[in-house]
């Protein structure tokens, strides 16, 4: 017998049963997105490879160890995407959708990063993110903020907390940079962090080593450096989020370690999800278009991992709801009219979700299959009903009598007993 051929490690299959989950997220990010006016662009998954080297920098892990490179057969150096913002920025400039404009766009889509796979990080991962153009202020900065709220309470996540900071200008975060690696090269640091320190020294700040925590605390402040421009705009920035209702910590050890990243970066976090606590993050980049070829352009946004969000509505049990009924027909005439009373409900009652038993099965097996679903009752349609001109409604959550309506009031009937049913638990 052949060898069975597997799914490549950290690429995953997303089955029937968890798909439900994934078509919920993305109808409610497609909603959120739309009552701003963002707008969708669908974008490829594979670019020239320069592009990430331009946008992220040589001198970081994507680039280092991360991406799937490739060469086609002509020899061009290709990859497959490790972020969006780059695509995505990259196509406005090259279909003049960004200078003096304003833009509020959308993506989805996988993800592939060369890293050890482990729990919220995967090699193929997905993620949605909302990209904005041509707006300096730090109006947008919170418009993003209030969209991503909102978003988390259509899904009913709770416990998310909201973390800020300032990156200032580039020449302010210069600046800074002289008096941390100053400060830093003063103290024992590990050995990520040392590589770090010459290259991409704000990514110290950012080290998850718990060894490296008293070092960090004791590092200046990069809001403590800030020019006066970046200082107006992260206090008006705050007096918008004050304003909207919205509750932020200012973590003034957040930092972006990517040059184009300037004055916002935020965070969304939950404790729930252990090491891989961040589901959304983001900030301005306004340096980015300018360094793909564009004109400069203000630009700011976010992405957020679907995978560590579907993890933590899991957690916080906030799964789609099951059909709500399972239509169990036995026998030929059952099945014929059936069809036809299955299509009537569906006109009637459209928040309803049915699904009518294939193939020929007794009723007994009918009932187990309508258990697995998890709907909340069973439509009974067989020889007595028909001959009664009635339908029987099973309640499968909960102990209650089966009841025998007439086909006619069926519908009406039907919307009662789903209000009262309860749910699989």
């Amino acid at each position: 017998m052949p060898k069975r051929i597997q799914s490549i490690r950290g690429m995953h299959d997303i089955l029937p049963a968890r798909s439900r989950a994934w078509q919920h997220l993305e109808a409610t990010f497609r909603q959120c997105f739309a009552a701003y006016g963002y707008h969708e662009i669908r974008l490829p998954i594979v670019e020239p490879s320069e592009l990430f080297v331009r946008s992220i920098g040589e001198v970081t892990d994507i680039i280092e160890k991360e991406m799937y490179t490739f060469a086609d057969r002509n020899g061009d150096s290709l990859t497959l995407r490790p972020e969006g913002t780059a695509s995505c920025v990259r196509a406005g400039i090259e279909h003049g959708l960004l200078h003096n404009q304003q833009q509020r766009l959308w993506y989805a889509g996988p993800m592939f990063r060369h890293e050890r796979p482990q729990k919220g990080r995967y090699r193929q991962f997905h993620q949605a993110g909302a990209e904005t153009f041509g707006m300096a202020g730090p109006d947008i900065d919170a418009e993003l903020i209030v969209m991503s709220a909102r978003l988390w309470r259509h899904l009913g996540l709770e416990n998310l907390r909201l973390e800020i900071n300032s990156l200032g200008s580039s020449a302010a975060r210069a600046a800074y940079r002289e008096k941390l690696v100053e400060y830093l090269s003063a103290h024992e640091l590990d050995a990520e962090s040392r590589r770090r320190l010459d290259d991409n020294p704000l990514r110290v700040l950012d080290s998850k080593n718990p060894e490296m925590r008293e070092v960090i605390a004791g590092a200046p402040s990069l809001l403590d450096a800030l020019d006066d421009e970046s200082a107006a705009h992260f206090e008006q920035f705050r007096d918008l989020l004050d304003g909207a209702g919205i509750v932020y910590k200012t973590n003034r050890r957040l930092v972006r370690g990517l040059d184009y990243y300037s004055r916002t970066v935020f965070e969304w976090i939950s404790d729930d999800l252990g090491a891989q606590g961040t589901v959304c993050a983001g900030g301005r980049y306004d340096r980015l278009v300018e360094q793909l070829g564009g004109r400069a352009t203000p630009a700011a946004g976010f992405a957020m991992g679907l995978e560590r969000i579907l993890d933590l509505m899991d957690t916080q049990s906030l799964l789609p709801e099951m059909p709500d009924i399972y239509f169990c027909v036995v026998g030929p005439a059952a099945a014929r009219a059936g069809l036809a009373l299955a299509e009537r409900l569906r006109d009637e009652l459209l928040e309803m979700r049915l699904i009518v038993n294939g193939g020929d099965a007794s009723l007994k097996a009918q009932l187990r299959r309508a258990d697995k679903t998890g709907a909340r009752l069973a439509l009974i349609l067989g020889e007595d009903e028909i001959a009664a001109n009635t339908v029987a409604i099973k309640y499968l959550r909960e102990d209650r009598a089966q009841q025998s309506v007439a086909l006619v009031d069926s519908p009406r009937l039907l919307r009662q007993a789903l209000a009262t049913a309860a749910p699989l638990q």
